[in-house]
């Protein structure tokens, strides 16, 4: 015979029958331990490279090419003072051999020897130098200078005259002390002629409107009516920045020719010619300026 349950008793027995059993997913699973594992690496890693990474920067490679300036005045000196000598002689024994000498101060002993079938004792002419011009110094390796010039020259035979112009070249050495020497001879070079260059013509682009043109114009007049004689405590009423120079010369201003305008930042750009007649020579002399122009009270030449 079953015997009742006490209260008790059931009571406990329905608690167990609620029970219910819970599962716990994902705290030991091996494959969410091994995301944390992987994460906690990561980190320690990203926070050990920040410490420990050398900074990299791109770096852009470029050539800097520094001018070298070099003196040139001691190089012209010599050669003209050289030119003189060397393409002036007289059909003279003794004349040529004070020449001889003298070349001796610019040449090297190889072309002393080369330079005495130049001129010979039977030459029959004489020669003297009217004029040099140097076109070029240039520097063909350290301490190695190529010199273009022109000379001309007097040539006398009898008692007849004539005049001939020649370009030539030549090489010289300068040590370290600035000494020089010629270690080739003269050679016929190409005498520089005038370039076919063209410069583009400025044109007035319509940004200036006439009365602005007109006012500028009248600025200008009574600029350049002044300008030649002009102090530079006068000058200070017109121009800034020392944007012209004084030049006290007897010019008397006669007229504006072909006058340009542009606007440019609230400035106006100016391209024109001032007509003058040279007091002293007489004759008519034109200048081209370009100029800046700004107007605050009054119109004043900036660059």
């Amino acid at each position: 015979m079953k015997l009742p349950f006490n209260k008790k008793e059931k009571q406990a027995q329905l608690k167990k029958e609620k029970k219910v059993k819970v599962r716990t997913v994902g705290k030991r699973k091996k494959s969410v331990l091994f995301l944390w594992i992987l994460l906690i690496s990561s980190l320690a890693f990203g926070i050990y490279k920040n410490f420990t990474a050398i900074d990299q920067h791109t770096v852009h490679e470029r050539e800097v090419v520094e001018n070298h300036i070099v003196d040139t005045s001691a190089i012209e000196s010599f050669t003209r003072n050289f030119v003189k000598d060397y393409y002036t002689w007289e059909n003279e024994s003794e004349a040529l051999e004070d020449r001889t000498e003298k070349l001796q101060a610019y040449l090297t002993e190889e072309l002393q020897s080369l330079n005495t079938e130049m001129v010979r004792e039977d030459i029959p002419t004489s020669s003297s130098v009217q004029n040099i011009n140097i076109w070029s110094v240039t520097e063909e390796t350290e301490n190695t200078f190529s010199v273009v010039y022109t000379v001309k020259q007097k040539i006398t035979e009898d008692k007849d005259s004539s005049f001939t112009n020649a370009t030539y070249r030549i090489v010289l050495y300068q040590d370290e002390q600035g000494n020089l020497i010629i270690t080739q001879n003269p050679t016929l070079w190409k005498n520089p002629n005038k370039s076919d260059f063209t410069p583009k013509q400025v044109e007035s682009d319509g940004t200036v409107e006439n009365e602005t043109a007109e006012e500028v114009i009248q600025f200008l007049e009574t600029f350049f009516s002044s300008y030649p004689t002009a102090t530079e405590q006068e000058l200070a009423y017109y121009v800034k920045n020392n944007a012209l120079p004084a030049i006290q010369k007897d010019y008397t201003f006669s007229e504006l020719m072909n006058p340009v305008f542009q606007e440019q930042d609230n400035q106006i750009k100016v391209w024109v010619i001032a007509k003058y007649l040279d007091e002293t020579t007489k004759a008519v002399q034109l200048s081209h300026y370009e100029l800046t122009l700004e107007k605050n009270t009054n119109w004043m030449i900036i660059e």
